[in-house]
């Protein structure tokens, strides 16, 4: 990046100094300079510009200015034949004809340029964009939250990892924050991207495509995804809704883990550790290993122990899972109540 930034400063700088040399139009040396500067930052742009079209899009582009300029040339032509005059009113038409010509053929060209198949050239020109339909861009998100390294590692990626510039950079912020939560999580990213890179199975591209009009990350990634026809991964809930809403392939995280959690069915018994007290009247808490809440009524006397009880239903929402149980006093002191002679006649035996 900081490579780009040297040259198209020394573009700038040649302009500036070209046209203070040559000063155009007989100008004062400052009004050479300013325009020269001004030409420059023109180029800088349009580069920029042009760095983000797929190569269908400049291909068409080309080869629509070319259509446009040879027609321009040919009506000219054609002109000149009828008007041998050359009068100035001639030469101004040929050059806003030509102008004209052109400027339409570039945009039409363009626009249409997606339209272009060059598999008959053996996928020469296609590589590209096969390559870009079938990456996936990892977000900030995602990249912290690690478990994008476990599914990689068990070979279920195997296409390219598309990781932009702008997430590396907001991923070094994090890393560089004076809160040591931050400055952890954002470590944890930078071992996760390394430990990514270093899987054989897998290709990882950091690319330098930017959208400096747009100031969000999310929003770079959804107009990076448009562009190279990719998928976004994250675990992210609003960037998800947002990428949809726009037409952009989401793979999330969450989706994935809820997905793959054990299906629990209302009627079913299952023990549980009561962690605290609910929210509502005599209600207990409980955390499955995977993180799952579960939602105990009846359970608030069995804080800090281990308890079985009956399913009631199962909320499933793409921000995770929620389980619902009912512990019955009656059935656990009935248990309770048979176990004690078991182990006083067991006790009496070993005496």
């Amino acid at each position: 990046m900081l490579d780009v930034l040297i040259v198209r400063l020394f573009i700038i700088a040649v302009t500036t100094a070209s046209a203070y040399y040559f000063r155009p139009l007989n100008w004062s040396p400052l009004a050479s300079s300013v325009t020269g500067t001004l030409l420059g930052a023109v180029i800088i742009l349009a580069e920029m510009r042009l760095r983000l079209m797929s190569l269908k899009r400049l291909i068409g582009a080309a080869l629509g200015a070319l259509v446009g300029a040879v027609a321009a040339s040919l009506i000219s032509w054609a002109l000149v034949a009828a008007n041998p005059n050359h009068s100035p009113t001639l030469h101004f038409f040929q050059l806003g004809l030509l102008v004209w010509s052109t400027y339409i053929g570039l945009a039409v060209g363009a626009n249409k340029g997606e339209l272009l198949d060059f598999s008959a050239l053996g996928g020469v020109l296609g590589v590209e964009s096969h390559a870009h339909k079938a990456s996936k861009i990892l977000d900030t998100s995602v990249i912290i939250d690690g478990r994008i390294a476990d599914i990689a590692d068990t070979g279920f990626l195997d296409s390219l990892l598309v990781i932009p510039q702008f997430v590396l950079r907001e991923l070094q912020l994090v890393a560089d924050s004076s809160d040591s939560m931050k400055r952890n999580r954002g470590r944890r990213g930078l071992d996760v991207l390394q430990r990514i890179q270093k899987m054989p199975h897998l290709q990882v591209q950091i690319v330098e495509d930017d959208f400096p009009a747009v100031r969000e990350v999310d929003m770079k990634l959804i107009e990076l995804a448009k562009l190279y026809e990719a998928k976004i991964v994250t675990n992210d809930f609003n960037l998800n809704k947002v990428a949809q809403l726009r037409g952009v392939e989401v793979l999330n995280i969450n989706e994935l883990a809820n997905s793959l959690k054990p299906i629990v069915l209302p009627g079913e018994l299952m023990r549980v550790f009561i962690l605290k007290e609910g929210k509502e009247f005599n209600q207990g808490v409980a955390y499955l290993d995977d993180g799952t809440m579960v939602v105990v009524d009846n359970a608030k006397r069995m804080i800090a122990k281990t308890i079985e009880i009956s399913v009631t239903s199962v909320l499933q929402t793409t921000a995770g899972k929620m389980i619902f149980g009912k512990f019955d006093d009656r059935a656990h002191a009935a248990t309770v109540s048979e176990s004690r002679p078991a182990r006083r006649e067991q006790a009496v035996g070993e005496n």
